[in-house]
């Protein structure tokens, strides 16, 4: 079995942290976030994948040098210029010579769905196409997907105004995929695959859904990815996963409270880590408080410092002493 992992964005909301890394090498906990995506797939007996490329794809090249993650054979489709999702969906299937039914997954979403119920309920119907719908509780930001009785797709509707959404089931970035999808998709320019090829589906009756409440979370802002670090330490996906890396130091005196603390992070004495995440060597000076915020590799909160309300610092940034931040980015992204 065969999967596009879709991984070629520019990473915007999860500024400044996507500065200097494309989003989905990120860490959650201890491995990058596309190591957790690939896992969910092989599970379910996905054996190759092709990563979708477009930011920084280095990122990802050097990080697999053999070509595998997580027991899977990668092959790297990076996209001469930005082509939106079906663009490269289409590029990226092309590239690897796919042409057979295949799988297409965001590389942003972590998720416990099972891919073996939405890959036969996608043979029984003999369905051009078939994604995985998650309920949600504002749809506005998505495709919102009715479906019938028999789960075949009514209407695509992306992002609509919350109060006109027809429902809050959404879609959740897993497909799967008849290579004739491939020929729907124009070559050459950018293509949504939300609001060109899925409503052209549904007018050939040729598109149907699975709804599922399980596991689900798009990472790719700031809450959700520090979500899915706390999710994970909490026992929501499973036996609950190690907080703090045997690397890290805290001193005695510090108090650390429902936070990850990644790699060789620093948490001195008298300060107050909660509900919050210290990625690899952050440091936290001395009576410094972070609440609710991720402090980015090798960032560093001087003494005294406050970080509140989903602050977020990028690679290497410094938070003077004393200074008292809150919902802020630093550096300020442009």
């Amino acid at each position: 079995m065969k999967a596009v992992i879709l991984v070629g964005g520019f990473g915007t909301r999860l500024r400044p942290l996507t500065l200097t890394t494309p989003k989905q090498m990120l860490p959650v906990l201890d491995r990058p976030m596309i190591e957790r995506v690939v896992a969910g797939l092989a599970r379910f007996g996905v054996t190759d994948a092709v990563l979708s490329l477009g930011y920084r794809p280095d990122g990802f090249i050097t990080a697999y040098p053999d070509d595998r993650c997580a027991g899977v054979r990668l092959h790297y489709a990076v996209e001469p210029e930005p082509l939106d999702t079906a663009g490269a969906v289409r590029f990226a299937a092309t590239d690897a010579g796919i042409d057979k039914t295949f799988l297409v997954v965001n590389g942003d979403v972590l998720t416990d769905l099972d891919v073996a119920a939405l890959w036969d309920l996608h043979r029984s119907t003999n369905a051009e196409a078939t994604i995985a719908l998650t309920p949600v509780e504002d749809p506005s930001r998505y495709g919102v997907v009715p479906i019938d009785d028999r789960g075949q797709v009514t209407a695509f509707i992306e992002k609509p105004p919350r109060d006109e959404a027809p429902s809050n089931w959404i879609n959740a970035g897993t497909y799967v995929l008849e290579p004739s999808v491939l020929d729907r998709i124009p070559a050459g320019r950018p293509v949504s695959i939300e609001r060109e090829t899925f409503p052209a589906l549904v007018a050939d009756q040729a598109l149907f859904a699975l709804p599922s409440e399980s596991y689900w979370v798009d990472a790719g802002t700031p809450a959700t990815y520090l979500q899915v670090q706390l999710d994970l330490i909490d026992g929501r996906r499973g036996p609950a996963e190690t907080a703090i890396a045997p690397t890290a130091k805290l001193d005695a005196d510090a108090t650390v409270d429902h936070s990850v603390v990644l790699d060789g992070a620093v948490v001195e004495a008298g300060a107050t880590v909660r509900d919050s995440l210290l990625m690899a060597g952050a440091h936290v000076g001395a009576g410094a408080v972070v609440e609710g915020s991720i402090v980015g590799p090798g960032s560093v909160v001087e003494a005294g410092a406050s970080l509140r309300a989903l602050t977020v610092t990028g690679a290497g940034a410094r938070v003077d002493a004393a200074q008292q931040l809150s919902g802020a980015r630093v550096p300020e992204s442009v």
